[in-house]
């Protein structure tokens, strides 16, 4: 078992250096941990995914895609997908994605994303239960340094979406994305309420009369 004891570490920011966090993050005991690192502080999320964070996950990732096929905009989605810049910082978002001309940038049999060798992705999107206050705050603040495009919370309880566009370091909210041009964040907001009471191939087909011409 590590020194570091994960279980008294999981699901806080916790002083660390770079070598403790990689030592709390490839042991066993947090092989299904999500793992995120900055400004000298560790963060190991090992709360159980219930339910309906996993069926909100589930219907973003769903929604964005089908936002992007019918609108012809080249995506390509990661599940989470680790993304290191080594001695510095690494986060592990819910979903991710690389758009348009940067879609096919990263090829195929790459694992842990290398930030000092491949550009952040365009849009990072947390999906937040039980992690709102800290998606806000530090999480912000990584994805900010990182210098990803846009960034969305989507806040389960409430069944709605934060999203910031991130320029030079600092983020701005936004109502439309600037990523997947006309996505309106308030269309998603609806298949999240549609989502509480009806089938996700519902949600879906009256998610394709809005995205159609």
């Amino acid at each position: 078992m590590s020194k570091l004891q994960p279980r008294f570490l999981t699901d806080t920011w916790t002083t660390a250096t770079w070598a403790e966090y990689l030592q709390a993050i490839e042991d066993p005991i947090c092989d299904r941990a999500k793992g995120y690192y900055y400004n000298g502080h560790m963060r190991l999320e090992m709360l159980p995914v219930g339910s309906d964070h996993a069926r909100d996950h589930s219907l973003i990732l769903f929604a964005v895609n089908l936002f992007a096929t019918l609108k012809g905009i080249p995506l390509n989605a990661r599940d989470n997908c680790t993304y290191r810049k080594a001695g510095l910082q690494e986060c592990q978002p819910d979903l991710s994605y690389y758009i348009g001309d940067r879609s096919q940038i990263i090829p195929w049999g790459v694992s842990i994303i290398d930030l000092n060798q491949y550009p952040p992705p365009d849009l990072v999107i947390e999906i937040a239960k039980t992690t709102l206050l800290d998606d806000q705050g530090a999480k912000r603040l990584l994805y900010e340094n990182l210098q990803v495009q846009e960034y969305w919370i989507v806040d389960v309880e409430q069944a709605q979406i934060l999203a910031f566009e991130i320029i030079e370091r600092g983020s701005r909210q936004i109502d439309t994305s600037q990523v997947l041009p006309g996505l309106q964040i308030a269309g998603l907001e609806e298949a999240l309420h549609r989502s509480r009471s009806v089938d996700q191939a519902q949600v879906g087909a009256w998610l394709i009369t809005q995205f159609q011409p």
